[in-house]
């Protein structure tokens, strides 16, 4: 064994006061896998210690929550005994370092964490942030990245059928890759990760463990320096059709009685899940390393409890079920092994060759882990938007919108991703969210990813309102009534007091949006750290809480979608324009001018005008919805006249800037048959026009449907052709 350094210890992340805790929590100095073992359940990415005193204000429950935060994912009930479960993750720093292999077990990992809780997932998202298109990584790292997420979700079978990709110079030294899956379960075979009974067998199942991935957790807890390609190891290696013989087999023995608790290897790999198992059930666990199932020769219990190898499971099994479950995973050619048991110790015991290597109290691991309230500075309140640039020409402006990066088509992403496979994908990418219907009913579950980061740099709380706000518009808009988010919490060192005040700011912002409009955080993860004094890297990302939101639509029939219906309908735009151009992408791709306060959100606004979106829906009197987002007005009626080749007719006067690109929240454009006027009591709705035509046509611009889509289709194409 190894002696224990100060620099031993630094090297696995821990500072010298945590040090100090582990020193008082064993009564004694800590060998090398101890050391190891602390490291990574104390690391941010797993104990969450710089945010969980945040997190516990979120509100997580409604009448239809079954579980929310703590679990492996999230579930809502659904109704007919059926329940979604969901929950999005990070894989940051790996995307950076190894792109492909970093976006393909970002995917793999989220998959686990659905199907463990007993759910057959049915359709994955992502939320992907890059740097400067112009960056020399950067088209390397987004090829690798969109090959990664194509490469494991298409041959594991589960439809990608929605996400975002924007592109800012804060992520230059900082990639984003965020994963988002849902599945389907029935509400009496969900299962929990809690271990109990005395003596119950613990089992590890699917793959070899290997020496990859080895502290991927701690790697996942720091920033980046110019030690990036020393990083490479830490990165795991997936292999999506394991994880489809994984998922088939698990589903498998789940219709048996023979499951007590499971829970899947992700970061920190068999510490986590072992540790994370037994704390939840209040129990011990005893592990045998010799019975841990390795692809390399002489690996060390160090290596085994660290590694991040993927596609592996840890379960407790009712006792006497082990010969009936090896069949099941022997049939599905997958390893198996008894390597341990539950115990009341309240410990975690190791065994290697017959010594005892480990020996940790599981109280200080988990439930007593550090936990901080870290200084903060509220982010200042930016100041108003002064001397507005006027525009020249608002058709030429909106050719040059609609063609920059964050707007212009993502066709070459998303055709690389197989999102019909399963044959229950009614809605995919391009439109406002994806709808995937619940196989062999009417039913169908809306879902969409959302966060727009310069609202949130310039006001972290209206942001965080913002991207909760966001989601409920896209879900509304298709149809759904929305349910329940999951979040993916991506911010830079929380150790800096300004980095801090961002992520406390937006996690108020979320809170407040989720209690307006009735939609709950019922899962989510905490990626810190991200930022690069890299080589030419930027410093921190712009603070990025990136949420999942899910909603339920009962007939699936009557969902709407952003194409233009039919010539001859009346157009109108729903929700008040004030024309803000604060944080506007026609701001900044225009003028190059990040300034000013982003958008306020009204809950109250948004709430009402959801609700009666979806009554329009409901009573089939709205023919195409689409909300209104970056861009502002102009930029989405040109989204719904390029999905449909139908042009329009703009009746109101859009020469002025504001009212053409303005950013207001809580907006959606609705078209309806000419005999069902659209109006409402209490609520904004506007007649703005008339689908005619086949060119976007204002006073002033008119704009030949054709050629928005040349526009539009120009950046993937030259860029990844150039």
């Amino acid at each position: 064994m190894s002696e224990i350094t100060a620099d031993v210890v630094a090297a696995h992340g821990l500072s010298a006061e945590e040090y100090e805790r582990v020193l008082h929590a064993l009564g004694r100095e800590p060998n090398m896998v101890e050391l190891g073992i602390f490291s990574v359940m104390w690391s941010e990415h797993c104990s969450y210690k710089s945010s969980r005193i945040h997190l516990k204000k979120l509100p997580t429950e409604a009448p239809w929550v079954i579980c929310g935060p703590g679990e492996n994912a999230g579930v809502i009930d659904i109704g007919d005994g059926q329940a979604a479960i969901f929950k999005m993750e990070s894989h940051n720093h790996p995307s950076y370092i190894e792109p492909y292999q970093g976006a393909a077990t970002g995917v793999g990992g989220i998959l686990r964490d659905v199907f463990t809780m007993g759910a057959r997932p049915v359709a994955n998202m992502n939320a992907l942030r890059f740097g400067r298109p112009d960056h020399p990584k950067m088209k390397h790292l987004v090829q690798g990245v969109v090959a990664g997420i194509g490469g494991y979700g298409n041959c594991v079978g589960v439809p990608t059928v929605g996400g975002e990709t924007n592109f800012h110079k804060a992520y230059d030294g900082n990639i984003l890759v965020n994963a988002m899956t849902v599945g389907v379960a029935d509400t009496d075979k969900i299962f929990y990760s809690a271990a109990t009974g005395l003596g119950n067998p613990i089992v590890y199942v699917g793959s070899k463990t290997g020496r990859d991935g080895i502290h991927g957790a701690t790697m996942a807890s720091a920033d980046f320096g110019d030690d990036i390609e020393e990083k490479r190891p830490t990165v795991q290696v997936g292999d999506p059709f394991v994880e489809k013989l994984l998922i088939e087999a698990c589903l498998e023995l789940m219709a048996t009685d023979a499951i007590v608790a499971i829970q899947d290897m992700g970061a920190a790999g068999l510490t986590s899940s072992s540790v994370e198992m037994a704390s939840k059930g209040g129990a011990g666990i005893r592990l045998n390393m010799n019975a841990v199932p390795c692809r390399e020769e002489g690996m060390t219990p160090y290596e085994m409890m660290l590694s991040e190898s993927q596609e592996r499971m840890l379960m407790v099994l009712q006792p006497g079920k082990e010969p009936m479950a090896a069949a099941i995973f022997e049939k599905w050619e997958l390893d198996f092994a008894v390597i341990g048991e539950v115990t009341d110790t309240g410990h975690m015991v190791l065994e290697f060759d017959g010594v005892v290597v480990c020996d940790i109290p599981l109280d200080p691991l988990a439930d007593d882990a550090p936990l901080y309230d870290r200084p903060h500075v509220p982010t200042p309140k930016p100041a108003e938007l002064t001397d507005v640039p006027a525009s020249r020409d608002i058709g030429a402006d909106l050719l040059a919108l609609i063609a920059s990066p964050d707007l212009a088509s993502r066709r070459w992403i998303f055709e690389q991703y197989d999102s019909q496979v399963g044959a229950d994908t009614l809605q995919k990418s391009g439109g406002d969210a994806a709808v995937v219907r619940i196989h062999g009913t009417d039913k169908a579950l809306a879902m969409s990813t959302d966060c727009t980061p310069r609202y949130c740099f310039a006001d972290p709380y209206e942001g965080g309102k913002q991207a909760v706000a966001e989601t409920y518009r896209n879900i509304c808009a298709v149809g759904a009534t929305p349910l329940a988010i999951t979040n993916c919490l991506n911010f830079a060192n929380p150790q800096r007091p300004e980095i801090m005040g961002q992520i406390v700011g937006a996690l108020e912002g979320m809170g407040d949006a989720c209690r307006a409009l009735d939609y709950p955080i019922v899962s989510g993860n905490v990626s810190l750290y991200n930022e690069s004094k890299a080589t030419g890297g930027g410093s921190a990302i712009l603070p990025t809480p990136a949420i999942g939101g899910v909603g339920l639509m009962l007939d699936h029939s009557k969902m709407t979608t952003i194409k233009f219906h039919a010539m001859g309908e009346p157009i109108y735009l729903i929700g008040e324009s004030n024309g803000h151009l604060g944080q506007s992408l026609w701001l900044r791709e225009l003028h190059g001018r990040e300034e000013g306060a982003p958008p306020p959100v009204d809950l109250e606004a948004e709430r009402h005008h959801g609700e009666f979106v979806r009554e329009l829906i409901a009573d089939r009197r709205a023919t195409a919805v689409h909300d209104v987002s970056d861009g502002g007005l102009l930029v989405a009626l040109a989204e719904m006249a390029m999905a449909s080749g139908i042009g329009c007719e703009i009746d109101i006067d859009v020469s002025d800037a504001g009212i053409a690109f303005g950013e207001d929240q809580g907006r959606y454009v609705v078209t309806g048959r000419e005999a069902d006027a659209i109006q409402a009591k209490g609520i904004p709705v506007t007649r703005i026009g008339t689908t005619a035509g086949t060119s976007v046509k204002g006073a002033g611009f008119d704009i030949p449907v054709k050629t928005l889509r040349e526009a539009n289709e120009r950046f993937f194409k030259e860029w990844m052709e150039g």
